[in-house]
């Protein structure tokens, strides 16, 4: 059995957070800039509710952070959520390169 710190676990999260095209949006608005629930909200023509629901699930995976300063809740993004996910392409990259390192050295001596 696998703990909720399991790298594995948050991959799955990341990337099933990522396969919603609400939260992409949010993520892709975010990454010019800090902005408030509600200007993350009008561009995507759905509720403040919703915005807050798909917020909480992208918070969750380390992908968003949300800070609220009086009435107004200020998002941005963070960065844990990204180097999970980058750390698992890497980690499935390595071996492919090295294989085809090996066939190219291998075609080398062919020639």
């Amino acid at each position: 059995m696998t703990s909720p710190a399991d790298p594995a676990i948050q991959v799955e999260r990341v990337l099933r957070a990522l396969a919603d095209p609400s939260r992409r949006a949010i993520v892709e608005r975010l990454t010019n800039g800090p902005l408030s629930v509600s200007g993350l909200a009008a561009p995507l023509e759905i509720t403040l509710t919703a915005v807050a629901q798909h917020l909480q699930v992208l918070e969750e995976c380390g992908l968003v952070r949300t800070e609220k300063t009086g009435r107004v809740r200020t998002c941005s993004l963070e960065t844990k959520g990204f180097s999970v996910l980058e750390q698992w392409i890497r980690d499935r990259r390595s071996p492919w390169e090295k294989r085809l390192d090996q066939l190219g050295e291998f075609l080398a001596q062919e020639e």
